[in-house]
């Protein structure tokens, strides 16, 4: 018998080589290579080749603007970028048993009653057709026209895709599939760039929309090769805590929309309904103004969302200080103390500091940068911010406080909401007042804190 070719294929670029090294030669990332079994030249693009295309000029283009269906779930369309477009392809990821499934299957059992993308394919991979249409009966879609198919060779999806010619298609999960070109096993580096690519190439073909559920790691991030992400058109995420009712979801990548848009959502006995006013969501709940409490007004996406920062800062108990972040990054933080202890005169070396974005959003804008500083000033001083502040914008290392995107957006935000006082930087201040909101601007680092009352 001939031996068998074995080949070495890095998780993190999908890159190859002949032998095993402790960092991929291809993207430098160490102890990702992973042995695989290597496929024949003569099969392993044999179902992507196709005829050969023409070489056109850029002006001789004719361009179209791409139709969207929405799928009846509002807030799954906001994230979407207004719903979906034929011929792209979905890649959602997140933990297991955050809510991708019901959401998917909510989805399809809207699109196929509608009949606005034709007839609607829901492949699984993972459960057999009995535990979908169990799960369809708890979210009351006893009567969804909705086809199931329980497969995981990828010829035999292609096939039924093919007879069918069903307008959208889920596949749970895209690490399930194989194809028999491969020899190595189902949800390997090869096997899920493989599959993913022919399904790609599918939907662009047939103007098929096609939405893959992928697996995450413990890191969070899709398992499988980063090329998988590249190969897709929109790539959203579950964010949230699995023990709370409430999930998010982010666009992380949008050909056909904006990026970063969030979608929030509640898990109830009858699946995912979209939350009208997210902002109460992450506001506090608090009878009265408390120490290191701030409320930001941050950007997700095309809306505006209130978010509560909390801090508390305590004395070392013993060891080294400590400095934790929830919902936002670690290392920004570190920086901000070193900012307020050089320019606002407040050393929290022998203290701990743990700092805290309430609601399980994650905020990634340095707009967060001075309600961070304020709620960590706050519970410094053991002295709450006025009732019905709101607090933003970006803190530079030499103490300035610099202007944010879309100030009064926030603004005519926390004005809705019934806030009466903001504390923003001097250069968002806006040129014509807003009803029912002070503005206190703002240009250092000392200034902000003075704002502070007992």
């Amino acid at each position: 018998m001939a031996r068998t070719k074995t080949a070495y294929v890095c998780t993190e670029c999908g890159g190859t080589s002949s032998k095993w090294q402790g960092q991929c030669p291809n993207c430098g990332v160490w102890n990702t290579l992973v042995e695989t079994i290597a496929a024949t030249p003569s099969s392993r693009f044999q179902a992507l080749a196709g005829a050969p295309s023409a070489v056109r000029t850029l002006a001789s283009v004719e361009t179209r603007d791409n139709a969207r269906t929405p799928t009846g779930i509002e807030e799954f369309d906001r994230v979407l970028g207004g719903g979906l477009v034929s011929g792209g392809v979905v890649l959602l990821g997140g933990d297991p048993g955050i809510g991708k499934s019901t959401l998917l299957l909510q989805a399809m059992a809207a699109l196929g009653g509608s009949g606005k993308l034709g007839r609607a394919l829901y492949v699984t991979g993972e459960e057999s057709v009995e535990q979908v249409a169990l799960r369809a009966q708890r979210l009351g879609l006893v009567n969804a026209t909705v086809e199931l198919l329980a497969e995981v060779q990828l010829q035999a999806i292609v096939g039924a895709i093919r007879t069918l010619q069903p307008g959208v298609v889920v596949i749970d999960s895209i690490q399930t599939v194989y194809t028999e070109a491969l020899e190595s096993a189902p949800g390997s580096v090869a096997q899920v760039r493989e599959c993913a690519a022919q399904l790609t190439r599918l939907a662009k073909q047939n103007a098929i929309t096609i939405i893959l559920v992928g697996h995450v790691t413990k890191e969070g991030a899709i398992a499988g090769p980063r090329v998988l992400e590249h190969i897709v058109d929109t790539v959203l995420y579950f964010e949230g805590d699995t023990h709370s009712s409430f999930r998010l979801v982010r666009a992380i990548k949008n050909r056909f929309g904006a990026a970063n848009e969030l979608g929030v959502f509640a898990m109830t006995e009858r699946g995912l309904k979209g939350v009208a006013n997210p902002s109460a969501l992450f506001l506090s709940q608090h009878a009265e103004a408390v120490a290191g409490s701030c409320v930001l007004a941050t950007i997700e996406g095309s809306r505006p969302l209130l978010v509560e920062v909390q801090a508390l800062v305590d004395p070392v108990q013993g060891g080294l200080a400590r400095r934790l972040a929830v919902g936002l990054d670690p290392q920004r933080l570190a920086l901000l103390l070193a900012v307020l202890h050089r320019h606002g005169g407040v050393e929290t070396g022998l203290f701990d500091v743990f700092v805290n974005a309430v609601g399980g959003v994650r905020i990634g804008e340095p707009a967060a940068d001075l309600a961070v500083l304020m709620a960590i000033y706050s519970s410094f001083k053991n002295k709450p911010l006025g009732a019905k502040s709101l607090v933003f914008g970006e803190v530079g290392l030499a103490g300035e406080i610099r202007p944010v995107q879309r100030g009064q957006e926030r603004l005519r935000e926390a004005a809705k909401l019934g806030f009466t006082r903001a504390v923003i930087p001097a250069a968002n201040k806006p040129r014509q007042a807003i009803d029912g909101i002070a503005i206190v601007a703002v240009e250092r680092i000392d200034q902000a804190l003075q704002q502070l009352t007992g």
